[in-house]
Order: structure tokens, then sequence, then C-alpha cells
């Protein structure tokens, strides 16, 4: 769906630029290439994380979705340069704008298109956990955002015959597409770098201290965000008069418990007596 709705886009996006010239417009045009490669990357990327983990990778293939959105976060930030170099070229050697009326109405209807998709993804990113999802939707929201911003600013331009108001929008466009692209790259990084998943971390505090009677304590809380899943581990002070049976049962109904609140969550539970708790803590 992202994939035929970018090429439309790209489509009404490049004969609204043929019709007027407009190098904002043109913009819009780059960015929107950049949306189809980036869709293509979004599908395959989401097909490869949901293959089940496997000898080779044993902690699944969900790092995947932030390997395809830290690409396309790439991708946004290489439109943000070629756009700014068309725009300063543009800056010196103004032209005058064609058929402005009728690439402003293609315009908008274009953004309608990236509009809808963007809300789309972003619905499904939230439903499912995915970041590849999440990159798209925020990629295209670039998109509507920029070209609201070209729609006002060469209706202005129309009215005032101001022709340098088009490079000028677009140098503005750059700059956004550059700044997305750069959070998008800076998000996706955290995620291959192993960022702990903080909020999942707390919950899964709560939870233990919520069980706290039926263990001496717990320490060294580690998570670590992939994909869309979370892995997590922890040490568990347990009475060490009691069974190896019943430090299992106990550490299996943690777990149980905790999948039930997050099922994205892998819990790893490690227990120890309090005397290795004090030597090695």
């Amino acid at each position: 769906m992202a994939v035929v709705g970018g090429f439309i886009v790209f489509c009404l996006m490049l004969s609204a630029f043929f019709l007027s010239g407009s190098v904002a417009i043109l913009s819009n045009a780059l960015e929107s290439i950049t949306n189809i490669i980036a869709s293509f990357m979004m599908v395959i990327s989401i097909h490869i994380s949901k293959t089940p983990a496997d000898v080779d990778h044993p902690y699944g293939h969900e790092k995947v979705e932030n390997i395809s959105a830290f690409v396309e976060g790439a991708l946004v930030i290489v439109a943000g340069i070629l756009i700014a170099y068309t725009a300063l070229g543009r800056l010196f050697n103004p032209v005058e704008l064609g058929s402005l009326d009728l690439a402003l109405g293609i315009t908008l209807i274009a953004t309608a298109i990236n509009g809808g998709l963007s809300m789309y993804l972003m619905r499904s990113s939230k439903k499912h956990g995915s970041m590849a999802l999440e990159g798209d939707a925020k990629h295209l929201l670039t998109d509507v955002l920029s070209s609201i911003g070209i729609v006002v600013g060469l209706f202005i331009a129309s009215l005032t015959g101001w022709k340098i108001l088009d490079p000028l929008i677009a140098i503005v466009v750059a700059i956004l597409v550059f700044k997305m692209g750069s959070d998008l790259v800076f998000k996706a990084g955290n995620g291959l770098l192993d960022q702990s998943a903080d909020d999942e971390q707390t919950r899964i505090e709560k939870l233990l201290n919520d069980h706290h009677p039926e263990f001496i304590d717990y320490h060294n809380v580690k998570t670590r965000r992939s994909g869309n899943k979370v892995f997590a581990e922890l040490h568990l002070t347990v009475d060490p008069n009691i069974s190896v049976q019943k430090a299992h049962d106990l550490t299996k109904h943690l777990e149980e418990d905790l999948h039930k609140e997050l099922p994205e969550v892998s819990l790893t539970i490690h227990v120890e007596p309090p005397k290795a708790h004090g030597e090695t803590d």
C-alpha cells in the first residue's frame, strides 16, 4: 500500500513540477523518490523481522527494522541535501513560474494521499511496535508538512510576483527534511546499540515489587530493545533453604505474570542465594 501510494504521489508531484517549473515542488518530487525506496525496504524488513529465531540468530531478526529505519533516515538526509543544492542554484537564478493554480491543486491531492498513508502507518506502528513502520510514517509526515508550506508559499508568490519565494521555501523544506532524517537516524542507531527500554524496565520492577514477599530482593536489572521486542535480565535473591524446584517454580511464575502484562518482553532470571549476592553484586 505504501509503495503504491508513494509511486502515485511521485507521479503527481512530477507532473506539478513540469506544469509550474517550481523548484519547491521539485523538492517534494525528489523526496517522493526516497519514499518509494524506503517503503520497499520497510516491507522487506518487516517480513524478515517476523522470521523465527534460528541457530545463527538465536535472539530473532527484529533488529532488521532498526537497520531499515537507519537507512531510511540516511535517505531522508540525502534528499534534504539534494533539495538544498537545487534550491540554492535557483536562489541566484530565479525563473518565471508556470501554471501554478493547477500545479498547486495537484500538490494538494498528493499531500492528502501522503497524509492518509502517514496516519495509517503510524497507527500500525503503535499497534505492532514496529520501528520500520514508524520510520516510514514519519518520513511521509515530512512530506505532508513541507507540501503544506510549499502550497502556502507559492500561493503567496503567485499573488505578489515574488519569484524568490520559490527557492526560499525549498531551502526551508530542505532544513526540515534534514532534521527529520537526522532524528530518525539517531533513534534507529540507539536501537542498534542496545539502548535500554526504560518504560518496560519500570514496569518489570513494579511487577517484582508486587511479588516481593516471595523472594528476598532483586538487582542488576538490565533491558535492551531489539526491533519490536525487549530482552530483559535480572538477578533474584531467594531463601537459600528452598529447593531448586521451588526456585524454578517462582521464576516461572514471575515470567508468566510478566508475559501477560508485557508479551513483547523476553525475561531471563538468574537465581542466587543471599551470600552470592553480597559477594558479587
